[in-house]
């Protein structure tokens, strides 16, 4: 990846374009739950999404494999594909917005109790 595909996300163009032609070729139901789990692993990527790329090529292989299998996607990821989501970000250790205020809040505490017991 050079500079200018850095700079202007060409090359996540060309990964999430990658990702939508192998969606396209699960059924319909995984279809479905890779926009759900695209949704909800959102929350977690950083500014420009980098962070978030090898977590969905790992969720889409998932989907590939048990599609291939003939496994139902409900065996799959089961009723809650928020939680499942939390959870693949949380093991591969993506931070979200709420992670990144929450930091950004305990520094200022810190800081301001820090001034305040000195």
């Amino acid at each position: 990846m050079n500079f200018w595909q850095t700079m202007t996300g060409s090359d996540l163009t060309r990964e999430w374009k990658a990702f939508e032609v192998r969606a396209g070729a699960l059924p319909a139901d995984y279809r479905a739950a890779w926009e759900q789990i695209g949704a909800h692993l959102f929350p977690y990527g950083d500014f420009t999404g980098r962070n978030l790329m090898p977590i969905l090529d790992g969720a889409l292989g998932l989907l590939e494999e048990t599609a291939a299998d003939g496994r139902g996607i409900d065996e799959v990821l089961g009723d809650d594909i928020e939680g499942f989501c939390a959870a693949l970000a949380g093991e591969e250790r993506a931070r979200g917005h709420r992670d990144r205020w929450r930091e950004q809040l305990n520094r200022n505490v810190a800081r301001k109790l820090g001034r305040l017991g000195g």
